[in-house]
């Protein structure tokens, strides 16, 4: 049975999933899509919805489905390749091979992705192409299976059996692909390779793909696409070997989610550059439908790390322009409960168990504070920023006054902690010199 062209909120019925952010439900006659509903709900540190911040669920989805229709439109890839073609500083290798066959196929078709349109919040109607005149938290998907990688013991350490995922097809390949255009000083690569022995960053640099020492807040010359596991209690920082061999794919297709992750990190840097935000990093995840590479899940503010450049007395500081705002505050406001979620992280890693229980049993022993609750003033200024960033992709906002508002936003940030005497450690995050 074809799409409705119409589904009334009211007759979503009861969801088939709820997640920390989102919640997932059946399209009445039709088991091909379902509904995603975004949530104004947040989470960070893998803890669970812990805040929530007001109209970030239409901001959100409005992000999605305008990314994603004009994911489909050749037009934004055209754009893409000379996008590329311009950019300073790029390595001229990494270069040519962006504007390879993966980009000339993209310039003729566009790009395939899961998103089917968004449903008007008013009238039912799912519209493909342009905004409601309604606009909801509610985009309407193509759905593909999850195949979960099995849990085993092997002499007593925990380990997950991919082996059902070659061969397989219309699945979620089980992974996430991250594109760092650069370190920020929260990167997890980052914190990472400053742990390492001298030695052992050579070979880091190697596998990354990198030339050179990574720095925090420098762009790469060739920016990076990793891997993390998607389907095991905490996401793993796999090889690229690794990941081509749990992914379920052939070499070819396997490079072929390479190249979309990378371009497709292009798309969202080009649509971003009005707002005068400087795109960092971002993950995406990839369905494989016979011999392409659909772009699937959700990209939004949550799942892209994207920055914009202040002054501090001098200091040339970074504001974040996504989720990372809220890490940082509960870095800096509550360092006894970062702690405390770190100590449940290491001790459910040798328990074999979620580290969510851990913390909660924590919590209920008087071990662990509660969770802390964030103050209103600091959820509505990312609320602003979340606004500014989806009217400027609208066009109801000129990129000049996106530009304005927002750093007058991220200045409104940084007197919030100064007003908390943090603006030190603050400035210890996210000073760029």
């Amino acid at each position: 049975m074809p799409l409705p062209s119409s589904l009334p909120l009211e007759r979503l019925g009861e969801p088939f999933y709820v997640g920390s952010v989102q919640r997932l439900y059946p399209i009445p006659g039709d088991d091909s899509h379902m509904a995603t509903e975004t949530t104004s709900r947040g989470s960070v540190f893998d803890v669970g919805s812990i805040f929530e911040i007001p109209g970030s669920d239409v901001s959100r989805a409005v992000f999605r489905h305008v990314l994603y229709s004009r994911m489909a439109d050749p037009g934004l890839w055209n754009a893409v390749r000379e996008s590329i073609r311009e950019a300073p500083g790029l390595d001229d290798s990494y270069r040519a091979m962006l504007l390879g066959e993966t980009l000339d196929r993209l310039c003729q078709e566009g790009a395939t992705t899961h998103h089917a349109g968004m449903i008007d919040a008013v009238t039912g109607q799912i519209v493909s192409h342009g905004l409601p005149q309604n606009p909801s938290a509610v985009n309407v998907v193509r759905r593909y299976r999850i195949l979960k990688p099995e849990p085993i013991r092997i002499l007593g350490r925990l380990c997950y059996d991919y082996s059902m995922m070659p061969g397989q097809d219309g699945y979620v390949v089980p992974l996430e692909f991250i594109v760092r255009f650069g370190m920020t000083s929260a990167s997890s690569v980052l914190r990472k390779y400053v742990t390492l022995p001298e030695s052992a960053r050579r070979a880091f640099e190697t596998e990354l793909g990198v030339d050179g020492p990574l720095q925090a807040w420098k762009m790469l010359p060739r920016p990076v696409t990793d891997c993390t596991t998607k389907h095991e209690p905490e996401d793993r920082a796999v090889s690229i070997q690794e990941a081509l061999t749990l992914s379920g794919l052939t070499g070819p297709e396997f490079a072929r989610a390479l190249e979309s992750a990378a371009l497709g990190a292009w798309a969202v840097r080009h649509l971003l550059e009005p707002t005068g935000l400087r795109l960092w990093d971002l993950k995406w995840e990839f369905a494989k439908d016979g011999d392409r590479m659909v772009f699937v899940d959700t990209i939004d503010t949550d799942s892209i790390r994207a920055t914009l450049s202040l002054s501090w007395e001098g200091h040339p500081v970074a504001v974040h322009c996504n989720k990372q705002s809220m890490r940082d505050y509960y870095r800096i406001a509550h360092p006894e409960w970062i702690n405390a979620v770190n100590q449940s992280k290491e001790a459910a890693r040798c328990l074999g168990r979620n580290f969510t229980d851990v913390l909660r049993e924590g919590r209920e022993q008087g071990r662990f504070p509660e969770t802390p609750v964030v103050p209103d003033a600091f959820l509505q200024l990312q609320a602003r920023k979340l606004e500014i960033i989806r009217d400027c992709l609208l066009q109801k906002l000129s990129g000049e006054t996106a530009r304005r508002d927002l750093a007058e936003t991220g200045l409104e940030e940084l007197k919030y902690f100064d007003s908390l005497r943090k603006i030190g450690d603050f400035l210890r995050i996210n000073d760029m010199t």
